[in-house]
C-alpha cells in the first residue's frame, strides 16, 4: 500500500499519468483510472486494442526491482506461462521515467489479461486450476536464475517492518511479534524445492479465467519477493470461502508439485507474517495523512485503513 499522501499527488489531475502515456503509443482520449493501491493503473487502448499503464513514486519501488520484476515475466513467458506481456515504449525501453517536482514515477505498460476475471466464488474444478496454476508457477521459480538485480527477500521485508515499526514506537505488540516471526523465519529450512521467488498475490482480483484451456492468465508481479513457496499458497488461499474450496486448490496443487507437509503445518505462521506486512504497509501508508484538504474519496479510504491497522492489532496478541 503506497502513502495515502503519495496517492493523493500522484492522482492530482492524472498529470503524472498523462505524462508517462506519452512515451508509448496510444489513442488520444482513451487514457482512463483503473486503481491504485501499492502502485497507480490506468487503463488505455492502442489501436482499439486494451493496453494498461502502472506506475510507481520512486519511494515506493526501484527501477532496479521494477527490472527484476520484467525480467522473471519475461523469462515466465518464455515458458509459455501465461501472464501479461510487458510493452517497449516508443524508446525502446521497458521502463520509462518521469521528473516531478516531489521526486520520479516509473512507469511499465502490460498487455491486457486473457480470460475473464472472477466476480462470483469459483467452482470446486476452477479452485483446482487455481492451485495448478500457482504449482505451476512454482516449478518455472525453483529454476530461475535471475540476473544481475534480483527481487528483494523476505529478510528485505523484515527490515522494512523494523523500519516502520522504530517510526511507531507505541506499536509494542506488533515489534514483538516481528521478533517471533524472525526467529521462526531464521530456523526454518530453506531448499530449492521450498524456497524462490514467489507472486505473493496470487489472489482472485490477479487472475483471469481461461475456461477453454482450463489455465489462469496472471498479472500484477510487483509484490514478488523471495520467500517459501507457502506463503504464496497461504495468500492466495486468504480468498478461498470454504474449506471445500480450499482442500481443492491444494489437490490442485499437489497434482503438479508436492506439497513439504511440515511447511503446511506452519501455514497459520505463514499467515501472521502476512498480516504483520499487511500492517506495516497500512501503517506507514497512514504517516503524515492528517491531511486539511482532500479528494472525495481520502477519508473513506483513510477511515477504513485506520479499522484495519486495529483489527491487525488484536491478532498479535494471540497465543503463538
Amino acid at each position: 500500500m503506497m502513502k495515502l499522501t503519495t496517492m493523493v499527488c500522484g492522482l492530482a489531475g492524472d498529470k503524472a499519468a498523462r505524462e508517462l502515456i506519452r512515451n508509448w503509443e496510444f489513442d488520444e482520449g482513451t487514457l482512463k483510472f483503473w486503481r491504485a493501491s501499492s502502485n497507480f493503473v490506468y487503463m488505455f487502448n492502442r489501436d482499439g486494442e486494451r493496453y494498461f499503464l502502472r506506475f510507481n513514486f520512486e519511494e515506493e519501488n526501484t527501477a532496479q526491482q521494477l527490472a527484476a520484476e520484467l525480467e522473471f515475466m519475461q523469462y515466465l513467458l518464455k515458458h509459455e506461462y501465461p501472464c501479461v506481456v510487458p510493452i517497449s515504449s516508443v524508446n525502446g525501453k521497458w521502463i520509462e521515467t518521469i521528473q516531478v517536482p516531489e521526486g520520479q514515477y516509473h512507469g511499465v505498460v502490460f498487455s491486457a489479461a486473457g480470460g475473464i476475471a472472477f466476480h462470483d466464488t469459483p467452482s470446486a474444478s476452477q479452485c483446482r486450476d487455481w492451485g495448478k496454476s500457482l504449482a505451476r508457477l512454482h516449478t518455472l521459480s525453483s529454476r530461475y536464475e535471475p540476473g544481475a538485480v534480483r527481487r528483494r527477500s523476505v529478510e528485505d521485508i523484515l527490515r522494512l517492518i523494523d523500519q516502520v515499526l522504530r517510526r511507531h514506537p507505541g506499536e509494542q505488540d506488533a515489534m514483538d511479534e516481528l521478533h517471533r516471526i524472525s526467529l521462526w523465519l531464521q530456523f526454518l529450512p530453506a531448499s530449492r524445492q521450498t524456497y524462490g521467488l514467489i507472486h505473493y498475490d496470487f489472489m482472485l482480483d490477479n487472475i483471469f479465467y481461461e475456461a477453454k484451456e482450463r489455465s489462469f492468465h496472471v498479472i500484477d508481479f510487483d509484490d514478488a519477493m523471495y520467500h517459501w513457496y507457502a506463503a504464496d499458497i497461504v495468500t492466495a488461499l486468504a480468498d478461498a470461502e470454504s474449506e471445500h474450496d480450499k482442500q481443492a486448490f491444494l489437490k490442485g496443487y499437489r497434482s503438479i508439485r508436492s506439497l513439504d507437509h511440515e511447511l503446511e503445518a506452519e501455514f497459520s505462521r505463514f499467515q501472521r507474517f502476512s498480516r504483520l506486512y499487511r500492517f506495516a504497509s497500512v501503517l506507514r501508508s497512514l504517516e503524515d495523512s492528517e491531511l486539511a484538504d482532500v479528494p472525495s474519496w481520502y477519508e473513506g479510504l483513510r477511515t477504513k485503513l485506520l479499522r484495519d491497522c486495529e483489527q491487525d492489532r488484536q491478532g498479535f496478541r494471540e497465543p503463538w
